[in-house]
């Protein structure tokens, strides 16, 4: 029988602070039971997967995570607004949860709920599009430039690779500039 008071969803709050706190290298069944005062083998009874069904609500959770970020950034924005405010929303998931940021799933497999977690936040970009006319196979070409601009700034501001002295914010700034620049002015086939 699971512990009284200890949940799936807390096993997963306490293997997140663990990752955040040491790292993604750190996750370990032990670990996580350390933290939430249980004995290794109990976990089993909330996580019954083990490590790998661990890892996978971890994925989902930051993912829902990230989608909750962008989507209220976007509400009640329109156009080049709501595409800035969804970058820089995504920038600072990443940079204030950088370890966390790292369980994100680039590929996710095929799962009921890691896919629709993918879905939604494929589907706040998306979404933010719309107002620039793009639909179908455009609209997927787009939010795929959209994650690929958001991604790699992310990963390289985490990273540490911007080591020179020109101000990140106006990098950033710039990024968005281009973006929407480019979205305005998408090819139509």
């Amino acid at each position: 029988m699971p512990r009284v008071g200890l949940t799936p969803e807390q096993v997963v709050d306490h293997a997140l602070a663990l990752i955040d706190e040491l790292g993604p290298e750190a996750l370990t069944l032990a670990a996580v039971a350390g933290r939430a005062g249980v004995a290794t083998p109990s976990l089993y009874k909330h996580v019954s997967g083990g490590l790998a069904e661990l890892r996978r609500l971890i994925a989902v959770r930051v993912t829902q995570e990230l989608a909750d970020r962008l989507a209220e950034a976007a509400l009640g924005r329109g156009g080049d607004d709501a595409v800035a405010a969804v970058l820089r929303a995504y920038h600072g998931y990443a940079t204030e949860h950088p370890h966390r940021y790292s369980a994100l799933p680039q590929a996710p497999q095929p799962d009921d709920e890691l896919t629709r977690a993918a879905a939604r936040l494929v589907g706040v970009i998306v979404a933010v599009l719309r107002e620039y006319g793009l639909g179908g196979s455009e609209a997927i070409h787009a939010a795929r430039t959209v994650r690929s601009l958001a991604h790699g700034f992310a990963s390289l501001s985490i990273g540490g690779a911007f080591q020179l002295s020109e101000d990140l914010s106006t990098t950033q700034d710039r990024l968005i500039t281009v973006l929407t620049s480019g979205l305005r002015n998408w090819p139509r086939p």
